[in-house]
């Protein structure tokens, strides 16, 4: 069985909290309430230069060219318009100024992905850099089209586009490329361990993200 697999399978009962979430269930129906998109959206955010500077050193780490070429376009679709431009749009419409979201204070949860996602960028393999990967945009690309697939298509403009953008064939296609590649890779057993262990905790930072988002988080 494929590497990818057997790491799905092993996370199946997190993988479905993660992704069945009432967060993503309820953005898809339009219900939910603005106030929790908005903690949401601010502490993504915060998450973005961590997530951004992953794949960065990812592109550096890459083994070959034709390994670091996927990662370079990722962040090239980033930059070129996507999800940076769709922050500045719901920020102002949302009425967060810039003083705030430029100046945003990661919330625990938020800090510790942040920190987690750090360690991995600098001191993991590129195969560790994958598997994070294979987990925060794999995990959005199945929840947002199993969206798509029942028709579930939100009034709000943002919503509606917030799925959509993880919905899109290009990032499913950037999700499996990350999994043929962890696939057809020759791990030691040491190496696959680390995966497995990389794929697990990036799992359990998602749920919790959704978690804090959606019930609210504070520093004591």
């Amino acid at each position: 069985m494929p590497l990818t697999d057997d790491l799905r399978r092993a996370n199946q009962e997190l993988w479905e909290r993660m992704v069945t979430h009432p967060f993503p269930q309820e953005l898809g129906d339009g219900t939910l309430p603005r106030e929790k998109f908005r903690r949401y959206f601010l502490q993504d955010y915060a998450f973005v230069g961590p997530l951004i500077k992953l794949v960065a050193l990812g592109v550096a780490k890459a083994p070959d060219l034709s390994s670091a070429r996927p990662l370079a376009a990722f962040l090239q679709g980033f930059f070129a318009g996507g999800e940076e431009g769709l922050f500045q749009r719901v920020f102002q419409d949302l009425g967060v100024p810039p003083e705030e979201y430029l100046r945003v204070r990661p919330l625990p949860t938020t800090q510790a992905f942040n920190a987690y996602l750090t360690a991995v960028a600098y001191d993991g393999s590129f195969a560790d850099i994958l598997t994070c990967l294979l987990v925060t945009e794999g995990a959005y690309v199945d929840w947002s089209r199993r969206l798509a697939r029942t028709g579930r298509i939100p009034s709000d403009s943002f919503y509606r586009e917030w799925i959509d953008i993880h919905a899109s064939e290009e990032l499913k296609g950037f999700v499996d490329w990350v999994a043929g590649w962890l696939d057809r890779a020759a791990l030691s057993p040491g190496q696959r361990a680390r995966v497995e262990e990389v794929f697990t905790a990036v799992l359990r930072y998602e749920f919790a993200f959704w978690e804090m988002a959606y019930h609210g988080e504070a520093w004591g």
